[in-house]
Parts: C-alpha cells; sequence; structure tokens
C-alpha cells in the first residue's frame, strides 16, 4: 500500500478546519466554561500561580488568553496589575461585567497579537489554551510573550498536551457537567499530524450542539525545545510524573 494511502487511513474522521478556535468560543460553551470552574478552585489555583510567577504585589502581569477573566479578577485583587487578551467577545464580555473588573485591562486581540515590548514582569498561559495553531502559530505565540516580558520574567505555560501524558490517560468518550451543560467529548489522535482531534457535544435543557476542535500535542523534549527556542529558559514547576494530567513549563525570559 502507498504510504499516502497508509496516512490518509491514520488520519482522524473528524474534520476540523484550521481557524476552529475563531468561532468554537461563543453561546453554550462559554456558558459552560464560565460553570466549570468552582471559585475555590480558582483561588487555589491563583495561589499555587502566585508562587510560581515569583513576583511581589504591584508587578504587570499578562493573562493569554484570559477566557472569562477568572484567574485575572484574582490577581487584580489581590493587588496585581493585569492585562488579560482573548478572542472570544463573549469571554470579555463576561470579564468586563464582573465584580472588580475595572481593576483588569481588557484586549481582544489573537493571542500571537501582543504589541507589547518589554512591558510585563510575568505571564501566563493555563488550562487547555496552548496547542490550537499549527506549529508555526505556536512558535509565533511562545515568540510574541517572550517579547512582552521584560528580561528575566517568567511565563508559566499549563499544558495537558504533552504526548507521554496525554496518551497515557487519553479516554475515548468522557463527559462532564457543568451547571446546566452536559457536555461529551470524542477524542481521536491523529498519530500523523500529531494533533489531538475533538468533537464535543454539549447538551442543555434537550438542544444538542456539535463543535470540533483540534490540539497540537508534542513530546516532553520537543515542547522544551520550542520554548526554548522562543527566547527563554526552561523548568517545569515539579519532576516529571507520566500520571500527571497537565504539566506545567515555568519559562524564563533570557
Amino acid at each position: 500500500m502507498p504510504v499516502e494511502t497508509r496516512a490518509r487511513e491514520w488520519r482522524s474522521t473528524v474534520n476540523v478546519p484550521t481557524n476552529w478556535w475563531e468561532t468554537f468560543f461563543e453561546g453554550v460553551s462559554v456558558d459552560m466554561w464560565i460553570q466549570a470552574v468552582p471559585p475555590e478552585h480558582t483561588l487555589r489555583e491563583a495561589d499555587r500561580l502566585q508562587g510560581l510567577l515569583g513576583v511581589a504585589a504591584g508587578a504587570e502581569i499578562l493573562d493569554v488568553p484570559c477566557g472569562g477573566g477568572r484567574l485575572a479578577l484574582v490577581f487584580a485583587e489581590r493587588g496585581y496589575r493585569l492585562t488579560g487578551v482573548d478572542w472570544s467577545t463573549q469571554f470579555l464580555d463576561h470579564a468586563r461585567s464582573s465584580r472588580g473588573a475595572d481593576r483588569v485591562g481588557w484586549e481582544r486581540r489573537d493571542m500571537r497579537d501582543l504589541p507589547w515590548r518589554e512591558r510585563f514582569d510575568a505571564a501566563f498561559c493555563v488550562g487547555n489554551s496552548f496547542g490550537y495553531l499549527d506549529d508555526d502559530g505556536n512558535v509565533a505565540f511562545l515568540r510574541a510573550v517572550r517579547a512582552a516580558l521584560k528580561p528575566g520574567g517568567r511565563f508559566v505555560l499549563e499544558t495537558p498536551m504533552v504526548l507521554e501524558n496525554l496518551l497515557g490517560h487519553l479516554q475515548p468518550r468522557p463527559w462532564w457537567k457543568a451547571g446546566d451543560v452536559y457536555l461529551l467529548v470524542e477524542n481521536r489522535y491523529d498519530q500523523v499530524n500529531e494533533r489531538l482531534e475533538i468533537e464535543y457535544t454539549f447538551v442543555r435543557n434537550g438542544t444538542v450542539e456539535v463543535r470540533r476542535g483540534s490540539h497540537r500535542a508534542y513530546a516532553f523534549r520537543e515542547l522544551v525545545a520550542l520554548i526554548e527556542s522562543a527566547g527563554f529558559a526552561v523548568t517545569t514547576a515539579e519532576p516529571w510524573n507520566r500520571d500527571a494530567h497537565m504539566v506545567s513549563f515555568i519559562a524564563t525570559a533570557v
């Protein structure tokens, strides 16, 4: 069998446009994500992140992408100066209407479009927000973050898209409930393109919506090299553990 034929057979049957993220975070998906994380979890997450960033109150921090602003708002309340960047107008609308929103600068931008030069003391990208783009786009994002950081500033990148971790615990059809929304996820790993192709089925009040997304997954060393190529020195928050569902990289601007 020709190599080209085998490659076509290996590819996922989920057809995901490369710009899927531009329209994914609207309506029910935004409603679900806003309800998905309890406030007490956000506070614990902020405590940990604050320690990893290693900056005192008053420092200027970039949250990209910020989603509905849950972490940016906590940091602002603690006396940090925050800028939150996201592409989703509905996420930003929610953030801007939240208590304490006037303490944060909210910007609607592509995550690669960070026009500030050596402005921020620290930055973070957490959750499952890394890997939406292709390789060139992911590198462009990392370089944009590096350019926005002061030398010596830390960037915390937390991601589940580390192959050695991801493939060990990937479930084919997990489901969750957040508030009034049920979410069924169908995962398919495309080993040819090294991407996790995902079909999301949202169910609320008898209404069903299906959306699709795609995440680039990297081997551990490959991702470290990618971050280093953008101008960072890289370590991890904890020693690598294959059972971890998330890996937190601490990248220091050099």
